[in-house]
């Protein structure tokens, strides 16, 4: 019996499959193995570490894998695809196909066919494809200059906030000591124990991780902070800007009247943000109405470990690479 791995590697965690050619046998999951985020080193470190285990809870070795498929951000750089594929070879020595992120995602959601995937987890975008097989995409161009919607987004436009709701509450002694309720936990999430540490940490080099500051943005929310509702509704609407984009522009290329697209969600700012969810979806029956959304956060590594069967019998023996 043959054996496969699929993996979608994240800017937070690692999550990896094991299957045969029908089943799903076990999941693992680790830190982070974005390699352009967090390096190559922990990069190594998270992938070998999800391998192992999910290898072990199946009852396999990884010698006994017979191909793999990785859903990697920045797959579409070759120096990206070579350092991704070279430390799963340490450990798994068998065929590797490096895809983008997006792809596995798109594929879990909705196979070969068409449909608009848009994924907000540490980072963020949209990406579709229709009936003759044209791809559109939108957002996804990197923390520093895109990824709306994201975790990385809200935390960065928290830190924000806050510090502009400081500035208009003015320079007296009791602001600089009793801080907002939303900062406070900014400053928790962060391990800061002063303001300055805070505004240290915020502007720091390399920059620091925004994206940790996600969930006390969901527990502000939940305990009626109107400040982090106001940045997760915004987040809801960025969102759905990027798959209102993706929609448009594959309705554009349409030979026929329009009809309904299929839509789905992943990630953690989906799965962990009620608000997030239900702003995405107003906005996009707004702006979409035929838009037939799944309410189900879709689970990327499972089209990872799909597409590792279908490679492992479209190309025996052979390592590929898939960028997008």
């Amino acid at each position: 019996m043959a054996f496969y791995v699929g993996i979608d590697s994240g800017g937070s965690k690692t999550t990896c499959a094991v299957g045969d050619e029908h089943s799903l046998l076990a999941t693992a999951t680790a830190g982070p193995s974005n390699v352009v985020r967090v390096g190559e080193a922990r990069a190594r470190e998270s992938l070998h570490q999800s391998v192992r285990q999910a290898c072990a809870a199946a009852g396999i070795t990884p010698l006994q894998v017979a191909h793999t498929c990785i859903g990697a951000a920045g797959a579409v750089r070759t120096e990206i695809v070579n350092i991704v594929r070279g430390v799963l070879a340490e450990i798994v020595p068998s065929a590797t196909e490096v895809v983008g992120d997006m792809e596995i995602a798109l594929n879990a959601a909705f196979d070969d066919g068409p449909g608009v995937i848009v994924i907000a987890g540490t980072g963020s975008i949209a990406y579709g494809r229709d009936a003759p097989g044209n791809i559109a995409r939108a957002g996804g161009w990197g923390f520093a200059v895109s990824d709306e919607g994201s975790a990385h987004w809200i935390g960065r436009t928290a830190v924000t906030a806050v510090l502009r709701a400081r500035d208009s509450a003015g320079e007296g002694p009791e602001n600089r000591e009793l801080p907002a309720p939303l900062l406070a936990a900014l400053l928790k999430a962060w391990g800061a124990v002063s303001f300055d540490d805070f505004l240290r940490a915020a502007n720091s080099t390399p920059p620091p991780d925004f994206a940790a500051l996600f969930p006390a943005l969901v527990a502000a929310v939940q305990a009626n902070d109107e400040l982090a509702r106001h940045i997760l509704t915004q987040a809801g609407r960025e969102l759905a800007s990027l798959a209102a984009i993706v929609i448009q522009r594959l309705q554009a290329r349409a030979t026929t009247v329009t009809t309904a697209v299929r839509l789905a969600i992943a990630g953690g700012v989906f799965r962990h943000a009620t608000l997030v969810r239900e702003v995405f979806y107003n906005e996009v029956r707004k702006l979409h109405p035929l838009a037939e959304l799944n309410p189900q956060v879709v689970e990327p590594v499972q089209g990872a470990l799909r597409l590792a069967r279908r490679a492992a019998f479209s190309n025996p023996g052979k390592q590929t690479h898939a960028a997008n």
